[in-house]
């Protein structure tokens, strides 16, 4: 297993953690207060599914501020509990909105989510950000929050939403970004995801 591998199996592990116990300890902030810190409305997340609030563990609030088309095919890429999807479902309930993301635990707590707050127009599926199940040019709008500092195949990510995105089509992106180099006793840190 090399690097980027076994990197991927400990995010995918801890993700799937926060699916499974969004109350426990996590090596980065989840749940309501940290969606409410990154600006989405209290009442918002008042009227979903606790299952998609309680294990948000975004970057940013793209969801809310993104233009969403009216008509038309949204992917929210690793999308995780569900949250950004059902949000971009319930503001463009006339397209379809696919939740793309690499751990079943997340997949489960946002398709409960979905069924639970009663969104038709959302789906999910199983995949790695480099390697999506999505026709090329099929996709108007793609949402992406907070998983390229997580993966280090950043340019295949890259390339793979500019292949699924329509000519014409936008990405809305959210990342946390170093302002320096980390010192290298936190770079040597393999417990540290974002070195």
């Amino acid at each position: 297993m090399n690097a980027c591998e076994a990197l991927r199996g400990k995010v995918r592990d801890a993700y799937s953690g926060v699916a499974e116990r969004p109350g426990g300890k996590h090596p980065v902030p989840v749940g309501r207060l940290l969606a409410e810190d990154l600006g989405y409305p209290a009442g918002l997340l008042s009227e979903l599914p606790p299952e998609a609030v309680e294990a948000f563990a975004g970057v940013s609030n793209v969801a809310v501020f993104a233009e969403l088309p009216a008509h038309g095919i949204v992917l929210d890429l690793g999308c995780g509990a569900g949250l950004d999807t059902l949000i971009a479902a319930r503001r463009s309930p006339t397209s379809l909105v696919i939740g793309a993301d690499f751990s079943r635990a997340m997949l489960g707590r946002a398709g409960a989510a979905a069924s639970n707050a009663g969104i038709r127009n959302a789906v999910f599926c199983e995949a790695d950000a480099e390697r999506l199940p999505l026709a090329a040019g099929s996709v108007d709008v793609a949402l992406v929050n907070g998983i390229f500092n997580l993966n280090p195949a950043r340019d295949a990510i890259l390339g793979e939403l500019g292949r699924v995105v329509r000519p014409g089509g936008t990405l809305f992106a959210a990342e946390l970004l170093l302002e320096q180099p980390l010192p290298p006793e936190v770079r040597a840190d393999e417990a540290n995801w974002f070195a």
